[in-house]
């Protein structure tokens, strides 16, 4: 098995309890994990009835496992400060005002919020050795997928701006002060320095991504959710990124044979419907079903979690370096 494992899937289908359920069975192998939430949600603090926030923290009553939420909203505010901070070094005092109100404009539209979380989201990635897995519970998956996008777009999208840069500091140098300096200014500038630690940040997060990643989708037995999941394996595909299995979550259980109430009627009609879904499932969608986890009445926390974990049939061994 991959470091990184991820839980993706559209909202609602459970993610937070197969993410904190896969988190406990390595937990349980003795493996040292982190449980990373980056959904706005953020349930994993009531799975385990412990706040949690943007530090790894033990989880109580477990050795080998911690929790962190990252807040959304934070990570989109500090990435504003960052870069206004940044931008007030190398411009001039006159335009400041200008050049905030941009940034802040900029921190509106969409995928900022994506941008934002994914700084984050590679440094989890980068200073990950203490841990043996580290198990994501993602977003819900647009967001997810376009977070994944990222690293490629924006490598080419930062090549242009250090090409642009480097154009316009060479032909600005030569002019005032002849060529040698120029080239000192060159490698001195830094705006190209930072522009050279994203990039050299996003290849390592699409080549981790690549090599050392997992996905796995969640779902529940109706249509739209079968729907999202064929799409969602299709657009990763589209990335390079392929899917190792998929989670069925929320399925009816089959109530006693004895039983004939209106309750009881309802249920097997619902289960002759899961049934026909679970085998098109099969059938039609290339990923293997790991997991076929029965709906519980009470939320799933504590004992139930257990439980569920050992319904995951998701390895859990380290994976071999090649």
């Amino acid at each position: 098995m991959s470091k990184f494992v991820f839980f993706g899937g559209k909202g609602g289908v459970g993610k937070t309890t197969v993410s904190s359920a896969y988190g406990l069975k390595c937990e349980n192998a003795g493996l040292e994990t982190l449980l990373v939430s980056t959904d706005p949600a953020h349930s994993t603090s009531d799975v385990f009835d412990q706040q949690f926030d943007d530090d790894p923290a033990r989880v109580e009553g477990y050795d080998h496992l911690w929790a962190m939420e990252i807040d959304p909203d934070e990570e989109v505010e500090e990435h504003m400060m960052e870069i206004k901070r940044r931008m007030s070094d190398q411009v001039s005092p006159a335009i400041v005002n200008e050049i905030d109100r941009q940034i802040e404009l900029a921190h509106r539209t969409p995928g900022a919020y994506e941008a934002a979380l994914f700084d984050r989201f590679i440094e989890v990635m980068q200073n990950a050795d203490r841990y043996d897995r580290v198990v994501f519970d993602t977003s819900p998956t647009g967001g997810t997928l376009r977070l994944l996008s990222l690293p490629e777009f924006l490598d080419e999208w930062i090549d242009r701006l250090i090409q642009k840069r480097s154009k316009s500091i060479d032909l600005f140098e030569k002019a005032a002060i002849g060529e040698k300096e120029a080239r000192k200014k060159l490698e001195e500038d830094p705006i190209i320095a930072h522009l050279q630690q994203r990039k050299e940040k996003f290849e390592f997060a699409a080549r981790t991504l690549r090599e050392q990643a997992s996905f796995y989708l969640v779902l529940n037995p109706d249509e739209l959710s079968i729907r999202e999941t064929e799409r969602t394996i299709t657009q990763l595909g589209e990335h390079g990124l392929s899917v190792d299995g998929l989670v069925l979550n929320r399925v009816t259980p089959t109530p006693d044979e004895e039983e004939d109430g209106t309750g009881a009627r309802y249920l097997r009609d619902r289960v002759d419907t899961e049934r026909e879904r679970i085998e098109y499932i099969r059938e039609s969608i290339d990923e293997p079903l790991v997991a076929l986890i029965e709906t519980r009445v009470e939320e799933v926390k504590g004992s139930l979690l257990a439980d569920v974990a050992d319904e995951l049939d998701i390895e859990v061994a380290a994976q071999v370096p090649s």
